[in-house]
C-alpha cells in the first residue's frame, strides 16, 4: 500500500506509477519522458515523487528499467527531480541461461555496457563496489561481458578489481576471453594467481577456453604454471583435458616438465581427442609420441599400475607400438584404452574420469549396445559410491540411469546364451550389493537433524532402484546358485527393513504400487517402464520375512496400497491376505482395505471374498476400537497389540 498524505488520492499515485513504468519500458533510444507525464509527476511533492519512483513491479523500479536500457536523460531526471533511490535493487535476468539476480542500478548498467548511465550514477554517489546476490561487483559483471570502456571507467573511479564473488571468481578470471582487458587489469593491480573455490586461477580458465594469447599474457605476468586446481589439474593437464593443442605445444616448449609428466600429457591429450572429438588419428599420434618418451627414458611399466577389471573387459594399456597398431583396427578397444589412460593419469576421483565413463556409456546406449554401457556405468557407480555415498546428486543420477538401462535391456532383449545370461545376472547382483551394503548406516544418518530434503529425496530414489533390482534378480536368476544368492541377499535386506524418508514406505509398500517407477534424464524421450506390482517380487519379500502389516506415514499397510484402483490385482491382494495382512486394519484416515476391495470387486470383476479373511477376533477388535472401549491392562497382553492394529493411526 502507498503511504498517503492527508490530501492525497492513493489511486492517482498508482496510475502515475503505471504510466511511468509503461513509458520507461517502451521509450525509444535517447528519448525523454513525455511532457504530460513529467508535468503530472511534478505536481506531487518531492516526497510523493520519491515514493512513486521507488515503487517496483515484477522486481524492477522505473530507475532500474531505464538504467538497463541506457536512457541517460530519464535516469538523470528520476534521480535529480524525483530523488530515486540509486541503490534500490532490481531483478536482472541473464540472457544466456535465464537465471535472475538481485542487483543495483549501477550493476545493471555496467553489465549492459551503458557507460553514460554508469557515469551519471557514480556522480550521484552510487556505491561502486555494491555486490549482487552472488557477491559480484559491477566491474566484475562488466568484465564478464567484455565492456572495456565501462571497466576502465569503473577502475579509474576506484572499483576493486580483486574483490571476488562468493565463488571466488575475480575480474581477471571473468576476463580471460579478452587479452587486452586482462592486460589492463594486470596493469592496474589484478592478482594474477588469485584462486576461486575450485582452486582454479585465471590461467586455468584461459586454457579451458583455448585462449592462447591470454595464456601467454598471464604467464608473462607471473601466473604460476604449476598451480593445481582442486582436482589436481595444472596448466598442462588442463590443456590436455580440454584438447587445447596450441596451448599444449606452447607449454611443453617454454616450461620444464619431467619425462613422466610429458608422457602422461601426450597420452591424456590423445585420450581427449578420441573422447571429445572422436578423432582416432590424433589420438594414435599423441599416444605414439608418449610411447617414444617412455621408451627413451625407460618409463615402463606405466605408473600407477592398474590391475585389469571386468568393467574394461580385462584390458590393459598397450605397452608396445605393435600392441597399439593391433588395437587401432578395433574401435571398441581403442575407446577402452582411452578410458584406461584417463583413469590412470587422473585418478578415480577426478570428475573427468567419471564424466568420460558416463559419456562413453551413453554413446553405447544410443547405439543399443547395452552391455558395453552397463560395464562402464557400473564402474562410474562404484567410483561415486566409494567417493560420495548414495546421498550425493551424481551418485543417485548414475544409479537411476544404470538401473533404468538394465530394465530396458531386460524388457527388450533376451539373453542369447548361458554366458550372456550369467553376465546379466552378475551385473544386476553386484549393483544390488553396491547399493544395499551401507543402506542402514545411510538411513541412520538421515535421522540426524537437520535433514536436507535433497538428500532424503536421493535416498528414496535409490530405494526405488533397489526394488527394481530385486525384480531383475528374480527375472534373471536361472541356476540354483543364482536363486540361492537372490534369496540370501533379499532376506538380508528385509532384515535391515529400509524405509523411505518422505512417506516411511517399506519395501512391500513400494513393490505393490505402480507409482514405483524410475526416471532418468538419459531416457527423457521414453515413458517410464511400469514394473510393479509384481507377484514374484511380493512372494519373495514375504518369504524373506517382510512384515505384511507394516504401516507408512499415513498409517496405510501394503494391503491398503494394493487395493487402490490403479494398483488393484486380486492375485496380489490374495497373496498379501494369505500371508496375514489384516483386511479390516484402518489407516490414519480410518479407511480399511475391505472398503476398497468391495468397491473394486465390481470394477475389476474380481472374486475376493471378504468374509474369508475376517475372523471373529478381528470383529471384536474393531468393535472395541470403534466404541473406544478401554482395553489396556483389561485383556491379555498378547491381545493388546492385536487390538491396537485395528486403531486408526
Amino acid at each position: 500500500m502507498w503511504k498517503a498524505a492527508r490530501y492525497d488520492n492513493i489511486s492517482d499515485k498508482d496510475l502515475i506509477f503505471l504510466y511511468l513504468m509503461n513509458e520507461c519500458r517502451n521509450l525509444p533510444p535517447g528519448a525523454r519522458l513525455s511532457y504530460n507525464l513529467r508535468n503530472r509527476l511534478e505536481k506531487f511533492s518531492i516526497q510523493d515523487r520519491t515514493e512513486i519512483v521507488n515503487h517496483s513491479t515484477a522486481g524492477c523500479s522505473p530507475l532500474f528499467v531505464v538504467c538497463r536500457k541506457g536512457q541517460t536523460e530519464v535516469v538523470e531526471y528520476l534521480i535529480t527531480h524525483c530523488n530515486a533511490n540509486i541503490e534500490q535493487r532490481g531483478l536482472y535476468e541473464v540472457p544466456d541461461d535465464r537465471s535472475t539476480h538481485m542487483v543495483t542500478p549501477l550493476w545493471c548498467a555496467s553489465v549492459s555496457g551503458k557507460i553514460k548511465v554508469v557515469e551519471i550514477l557514480l556522480k550521484c554517489g552510487a556505491n561502486i563496489n555494491a555486490v549482487s546476490d552472488t557477491g559480484s561487483t559491477p566491474v566484475r559483471s562488466a568484465c564478464f561481458m567484455t565492456h572495456f570502456e565501462v571497466v576502465k571507467y569503473l577502475v579509474e573511479h576506484g572499483a576493486d578489481i580483486n574483490q571476488p564473488n562468493y565463488n571466488g571468481g575475480t575480474c581477471l578470471i571473468n576476463s580471460v576471453q579478452s587479452s587486452p582487458l586482462c592486460e589492463f587489469l594486470l596493469k592496474n593491480g589484478a592478482d594474477v594467481n588469485a584462486c576461486d573455490i575450485q582452486n582454479k586461477t585465471a590461467l586455468h580458465y584461459a586454457i579451458q577456453e583455448h585462449r592462447l594469447e591470454t595464456t601467454k599474457l598471464l604467464l608473462t605476468n607471473g601466473a604460476n604454471v604449476y598451480a593445481k586446481s582442486r582436482y589436481g589439474d595444472d596448466a598442462l593437464q588442463m590443456a590436455c583435458l580440454k584438447g587445447a593443442a596450441r596451448i599444449f605445444d606452447y607449454l611443453i616448449t617454454n616450461f620444464f616438465y619431467d619425462p613422466e609428466k610429458m608422457a602422461n600429457a601426450h597420452e591424456l591429450l590423445g585420450a581427449t581427442y578420441l573422447d571429445e572429438h572422436n578423432d582416432t588419428s590424433k589420438a594414435l599420434y599423441y599416444w605414439k609420441q608418449g610411447f617414444v618418451i617412455r621408451q627413451t627414458h625407460g618409463l615402463f611399466p606405466k605408473q600407477p599400475v592398474m590391475l585389469p577389471i571386468e568393467n574394461y573387459r580385462f584390458q590393459r594399456e598397450f605397452e608396445s607400438l605393435e600392441e597399439l597398431d593391433n588395437l587401432s583396427g578395433d574401435l571398441d578397444s581403442i575407446r577402452i584404452q582411452s578410458l584406461l589412460i584417463a583413469e590412470r593419469i587422473l585418478g578415480t576421483n577426478h570428475k573427468d574420469t567419471i564424466f568420460r565413463l558416463m559419456y562413453r556409456g551413453a554413446s553405447y546406449a544410443d547405439m543399443m549396445r547395452h552391455q558395453h554401457c552397463i560395464n562402464l556405468w557400473r564402474r562410474a557407480l562404484e567410483i561415486r559410491i566409494k567417493k560420495d555415498t548414495i546421498l550425493y546428486t551424481d551418485t543417485c543420477f548414475t544409479a537411476q540411469a544404470l538401473v533404468r538401462l538394465m530394465i530396458d535391456f531386460n524388457e527388450k532383449y533376451k539373453p542369447t546364451d548361458e554366458e550372456d545370461a550369467a553376465q546379466r545376472f552378475n551385473d544386476i547382483y553386484h549393483t544390488f550389493q553396491l547399493l544395499t551394503v551401507d543402506i542402514v548406516d545411510i538411513r541412520n544418518l538421515l535421522t540426524i537433524r537437520p535433514v536436507y530434503r535433497r538428500q532424503a529425496d536421493f535416498y528414496d530414489k535409490v530405494l526405488k532402484c533397489i526394488t527394481h533390482l530385486i525384480f531383475l534378480l528374480v527375472e534373471n536368476a536361472t541356476t540354483n546358485l543364482q536363486k540361492s544368492l537372490v534369496v540370501q541377499s533379499v532376506k538380508s535386506l528385509v532384515e535391515k527393513d529400509p524405509k523411505t524418508i518422505s512417506t516411511d514406505d517399506s519395501l512391500l509398500h513400494l513393490c505393490v504400487s505402480k507409482n514405483n517407477i524410475i526416471r532418468s534424464s538419459y531416457f527423457v524421450d521414453e515413458d517410464p517402464v511400469v514394473i510393479f506390482p509384481k507377484y514374484k517380487v511380493l512372494k519373495l519379500l514375504l518369504f524373506s520375512g517382510a512384515y505384511v502389516n507394516a504401516k507408512n506415514e499415513a498409517g496405510s499397510t501394503p494391503l491398503h496400497l494394493a487395493t487402490y484402483q490403479f494398483n488393484f490385482s486380486q492375485w496380489h491382494i490374495k497373496l498379501l491376505l494369505e500371508h496375514g495382512a489384516h483386511i479390516d486394519q484402518p489407516n490414519a484416515a480410518g479407511l480399511t482395505p475391505a472398503t476398497s476391495i468391495i468397491t473394486n470387486n465390481r470394477l475389476h470383476d474380481s472374486q475376493i471374498q471378504i468374509l474369508n479373511y475376517i475372523s471373529l477376533k478381528c470383529l471384536c477388535a474393531t468393535a472395541i476400537c470403534r466404541n473406544r472401549i478401554p482395553y489396556i491392562n483389561q485383556i491379555p497382553k498378547t491381545l493388546e497389540q492385536f487390538v491396537h492394529l485395528h486403531e486408526p493411526t
